[in-house]
């Protein structure tokens, strides 16, 4: 029964990857005819659709009567996306400039958006419908400032498309797309059941095995960024990644079914995040440049998230 479950899960996790992969392939194509710039297009198409198996994941568990999955799933996404998701293309790129003065005052609304949904927490020990509605609304203010700084960012995708091309890449966009939703489904229900059966609590499936699952289409986006000479899109599609899970996505949950959970359980992941952000926004500010050092670092940090969780995790067990 587990071998099946391991069977299926990592297929589900293939046809992730490779929905993943496509999908970024023909989004960039379509930037291209848009002429929008890189950061702009990675976070509001890219971010936002790279998100997806995050989405899926926190509509499925609310609508099941489990949006407590969908926060540990959204926090670990968090933390992979500012660690082993960007950390790796850093490492491949041996370096990602940060160009743009914009690009690093995002850092900033980063770190406020995903404190945000632990102070509302804190408040009321719930996230109730009426904070789900505060972060929704966030997001819409964020997307709202985002497409006014358009004019600092100028870099666009040189290459040029017909309309029919545009056409033709936007459907098998949408393909892809689904491609993704399913393969994120299974993933879901393949890792719920085999946490099951080696007796894992469901946060640390959130955590650690979901967050691993939905941020692959993050890292598959930010690899083939760097291999396409397109480095800076990664870090706007992390960006964008923790700000549409700290709020979108959760707030969406919330409105569901409010999440009404015990902080406690919760603290240490969400602690760490709010600390990889910090370091993120420490080595941004620092110079115009993530180096290969920095990218070491950042895959160290998830190292030591995950030996962090599993000994935490096992003392309260252990009690």
């Amino acid at each position: 029964m587990l071998l099946n479950d391991l069977f299926f899960f990592i297929g589900a996790l293939f046809i992730l990857v490779v929905g993943s992969s496509y999908m970024v392939q023909y989004i960039s194509k379509i930037a291209t005819y848009l002429r929008i710039s890189e950061f702009i297009i990675s976070f509001v198409l890219v971010g936002m659709s790279t998100s997806i198996p995050e989405l899926f994941v926190g509509i499925t568990s609310a609508l099941g009567g489990t949006p407590q999955l969908s926060l540990g799933n959204l926090i670990g996404a968090n933390i992979n996306d500012l660690t082993i998701v960007m950390g790796i293309p850093i490492l491949l790129a041996r370096g990602i400039p940060v160009t743009t003065k914009a690009a690093r005052q995002d850092i900033y609304y980063m770190l406020v958006i995903a404190a945000l949904p632990l102070a509302l927490m804190s408040l009321g020990n719930e996230l109730s419908r009426w904070d789900g509605v505060i972060l929704v609304a966030v997001f819409f203010v964020y997307i709202h400032k985002i497409l006014q700084q358009q004019r600092f960012y100028h870099k666009v995708l040189e290459q040029h498309l017909t309309r029919k091309e545009v056409v033709v890449d936007l459907l098998l966009f949408f393909v892809s797309f689904g491609f993704v939703i399913l393969g994120a489904h299974f993933a879901v229900k393949h890792a719920v059941l085999m946490s099951s059966h080696l007796g894992m609590p469901l946060i640390m499936v959130g955590l650690i095995v979901l967050a691993l699952g939905t941020t692959l289409p993050e890292l598959m986006f930010g690899i083939r960024s760097v291999r396409q000479g397109h480095p800076e899109m990664a870090l706007g599609d992390s960006i964008g990644s923790v700000v549409v899970n700290s709020s979108l996505i959760l707030g969406i949950v919330a409105i569901i079914h409010p999440i009404k959970e015990e902080i406690f359980h919760y603290f240490t992941g969400w602690v760490f995040l709010l600390l990889v952000c910090f370091i993120f926004l420490t080595f941004i500010k620092g110079s115009n440049r993530l180096t290969w050092r920095e990218g070491v670092a950042l895959i160290l940090l998830y190292c030591f998230f995950l030996m962090m969780e599993f000994y935490v995790k096992g003392v309260t067990m252990a009690g």
